[in-house]
């Protein structure tokens, strides 16, 4: 088939990068003219582990090409995907603004049949909105259905979540839509015989994605709640979440307390289902619990510092890791933006090391004032505090007696709980970690 993707961020480029692999032919349309020449280079606008080999192969390959024109890439396309981005408004509503500019676009330059989906994570009823505004637009012999396709990627994993994922949603109103994209993934259905397909009607499809999506971050709230609790009451939380994790009904992934969730889809995605059920008469109490709790877990990191430390102001803080998760440049909603802004206001110096986002200070205004250290050791160096933000696995192999002759103080604040308690408190360090 001929696909087009609208948007060249973590869904775009991935999935488009996979369904050329699978010997598509692939456009990928853009709007920044630097951008576009750099991915006909293999130069990258995101950090995602084997995406770079993958976009390259396919580019040599003739089958995988970038553009900022519609013209050579919508009329001769099948399929059509809209995947740009939906931040949320300071209301907490998505932002579709850009998802509707981009359809209008698609309308004018459509040829024969083709299916428009949404890829981009959407509330209920905005294909049917996209819909009518292509309807408004199209050319009069031009046909078309739309769909939603909703995305399950995790950033650090979006390759092998694309072409082995746990399902497949496949949302239209129509047989022949539903038809055509069953045909466009039976490649990825046939070739990993776990993936189930799920056939729907447009408005579940929309639904499913901000379902799985809160009851994941609902998930990582509960665990953080055990936490909290489990340091005032004297048990070991992450004991607690483990065995109780045990229980198949339950299950152990995303159990695990921390410093709270961030990145591209929780946050903006618990938002907005807290808007669409106020939208529509519903107090949605639980997920608004989900969000106040997952800001204290950030606010605790914090707190624990300043426990440790009892005067903060012209202490040397060293961190360890900025992104919301390991194997990924994502700073969005990042835990460190909230950790970090805190010590600093409390007159704090803070020095931080990330192995990706190397230049994270200077994207993010609240981050003013810190200072980047060329390696975990050097974040250590005359510390009176190590803060552990992001479990990069290169952290979790450090030479723990070298940081501790680097350290003013062997005070240690793990969010992450990526050392072992008594390991750490047997080589001297003061060790915290969360729920312990």
């Amino acid at each position: 088939m001929t696909i087009t993707f609208l948007g060249h961020g973590y869904v775009g480029l991935v999935t488009a990068a996979v369904f050329a692999d699978l010997g598509n032919t692939v456009w990928v349309i853009g709007h920044t003219k630097e951008k576009i020449e750099n991915l006909k280079k293999g130069i990258l606008p995101i950090y995602e582990p084997g995406l770079e080999e993958l976009v390259m192969r396919n580019v040599k390959a003739g089958r995988l090409l970038f553009t900022l024109d519609y013209a050579p890439a919508i009329p001769e396309s099948d399929v059509v995907f809209i995947a740009v981005g939906t931040p949320p408004k300071p209301t907490g509503e998505a932002d579709l603004s850009v998802v509707f500019e981009v359809a209008e676009e698609i309308g004018k330059h459509l040829n024969g049949y083709t299916v428009v989906i949404t890829k981009s994570t959407v509330p209920v009823g905005t294909n049917k909105k996209v819909g009518a505004i292509i309807e408004k637009v199209k050319p009069a012999k031009a046909e078309f259905d739309i769909a939603s396709c909703p995305e399950f990627l995790r950033e650090g994993q979006a390759i092998g979540d694309t072409q082995h994922p746990d399902r497949v949603v496949i949302g239209a109103d129509n047989k022949k839509a539903a038809d055509k994209l069953v045909e466009l993934h039976k490649p990825i259905l046939e070739g990993n015989g776990k993936s189930k397909l799920v056939l729907t009607n447009i408005s579940t499809a929309e639904m499913i994605k901000y379902a799985s999506n809160a009851f994941l971050a609902t998930k990582i709230s509960f665990a953080n709640a055990i936490a909290q609790l489990s340091e005032k009451v004297g048990a070991d939380g992450p004991d607690v979440l483990s065995a109780i994790g045990l229980d198949k009904r339950i299950g152990t992934y995303f159990l695990n307390a921390g410093a709270g969730y961030g990145g591209s889809c929780f946050p903006k995605d618990v938002k907005a289902l807290i808007a669409i059920a106020d939208e529509n008469g519903y107090d949605f109490k639980l997920l608004k619990d989900v969000e106040e709790i997952n800001k204290e877990a950030m606010h605790s990191i914090a707190g624990k510092v300043k426990k440790l430390l009892g005067e903060v102001k012209g202490k040397r803080v060293g961190v360890l890791g900025l992104t919301f998760k390991p194997d990924t440049d994502d700073m969005r909603d990042a835990p460190s933006r909230t950790v970090i802004p805190q010590l600093l206001k409390e007159g704090a110096m803070v020095k931080a090391f990330d192995p990706i986002a190397t230049q994270a200070h200077k994207a993010f205004p609240e981050l003013k004032g810190l200072e980047m250290a060329k390696d975990a050791y050097d974040a250590a160096k005359d510390a009176d505090v190590l803060v552990v933000m992001t479990e990069w696995n290169e952290f979790k192999q450090l030479d723990v007696k070298k940081l501790k002759s680097l350290m003013k103080t062997p005070l240690m604040v793990d969010g992450r709980n990526i050392y072992e308690t008594d390991y750490m408190r047997s080589l001297g360090f003061t060790y915290v970690g969360v729920g312990r």
